[in-house]
């Protein structure tokens, strides 16, 4: 019996705590990505018109004996803003993680830092230049998919990234997100004083498009925002190393022969590509880019960004695959926005982030 316990433990001890903790991230992987699909499947059955299981999958698959009308609910308006969700909580998620490393803010996120008012300028910019020159796109919804869109996206967001980052050299964390914050109302400001010069259609339009909603999307508008988003997401993936350097110190990052400036360049570039082309088609949506992260590290207790990657990807889609779903649960005298349910969910992480940080409890950080 004595042998028998010696054995026992023996087995026990070859099971390091690494192999322990890897084999808990699996199981939180699969746990995460089975609850996106779970939503994703909620999404596209219910509705003001309920759909069962069995119609989403006979809609999905064409097969027979599949209700026309269920079938083009289905192809036409949920599936194209579900498949917009997962995607944009990836990319926003993806996008917070980068910039709260690169920056060392636990507060940094795409709204926070005003690169989503950049992006929103640019669009206003770019609806307004149209509109004066006599663009007849502007006149129909489908206008989010004129490649124009997506580019005064990008610019507004690259001009306020590298005002950012200039800026990050000479102040705090906490003057750094007040600064952002400051940004972000001046570009509201500029917006409503551009907005002048459209006319009231043009207006109704950007002021839904501002409200932020991924129903926006349609499949017209995924031939560039899919591969823009699959390469932000896949250079993300790749700079998971570069940023565990930098997590380290920029000493140590350039002990490892890393170039500084060059990973620093990748991974803004990787968060314009996040955060623009999806500004441009579904608006400002708030607080996943600050929110995701967090929770990430929280779940999977580890700071590793080839961890923490992968794991805000599939986090992201199912935050808001779940926010978008309450969005349009059929609601008989109330009317949600999106960016509201986000903010039931990202305030009370932004508090706690907050208390739990004794650096950005006063401004002495």
């Amino acid at each position: 019996m004595l042998k028998t316990h010696t054995a026992t433990l023996e087995t026990a001890s070859l099971v390091s705590p690494s192999e322990t903790r890897r084999a808990w991230h699996w199981l939180f992987f699969i746990l995460v990505f089975a609850g996106g699909v779970f939503f994703f499947l909620l999404e596209l059955g219910i509705g003001s018109i309920s759909i069962p299981l069995s119609g989403v999958v006979a809609a999905l698959f064409d097969l027979e004996g599949a209700d026309p009308t269920w079938k083009k609910i289905i192809v036409e308006l949920r599936l194209p803003r579900a498949i917009a969700a997962a995607i944009g909580g990836a990319a926003l998620g993806t996008s917070g993680l980068q910039l709260q490393t690169l920056f060392r803010n636990p507060l940094a996120d795409p709204w926070a830092l005003g690169l989503t008012a950049g992006s929103q300028f640019g669009v206003a910019l770019v609806v307004t230049t149209a509109s004066v020159v006599g663009s007849s796109v502007l006149e129909q919804f489908s206008f989010l998919s004129n490649l124009g869109i997506v580019a005064g996206s990008s610019l507004g967001c690259i001009l306020v990234l590298a005002l950012m980052v200039w800026v990050s050299r000479y102040v705090s964390t906490i003057t750094l997100l007040i600064f952002g914050l400051m940004l972000g109302y001046f570009a509201q400001g500029l917006i409503s004083v551009i907005l002048h010069f459209t006319n009231q259609t043009q207006g109704k339009i950007f002021s839904g498009w501002n409200d932020g909603n991924f129903a926006g999307v349609y499949w017209e508008h995924f031939p560039i925002l899919i591969p823009l988003t699959l390469l932000g997401l896949v250079s993300a993936w790749i700079l998971a190393k570069p940023l565990n350097a930098l997590l380290l110190g920029e000493n140590y990052a350039r002990s490892l022969g890393m170039s500084i400036k060059s990973a620093r360049i990748a991974a803004l570039s990787s968060a314009v590509l996040l955060s623009a082309p999806l500004t441009a088609y579904c608006g400002p949506i708030l607080f996943l880019g600050l929110v995701v992260p967090h929770l990430a590290r929280g779940l999977f207790s580890t700071s590793d960004h080839k961890v923490l990657m992968p794991s805000v990807m599939l986090l992201g889609a199912l935050i808001a695959l779940a926010a978008d779903l309450v969005v349009h649960l059929p609601w008989e005298r109330h009317f949600l926005h999106l960016n509201a349910v986000n903010a039931v969910i990202g305030a009370p992480v932004v508090m706690w982030v907050i208390l739990r940080n004794k650096h950005m409890r006063s401004f002495d950080a």
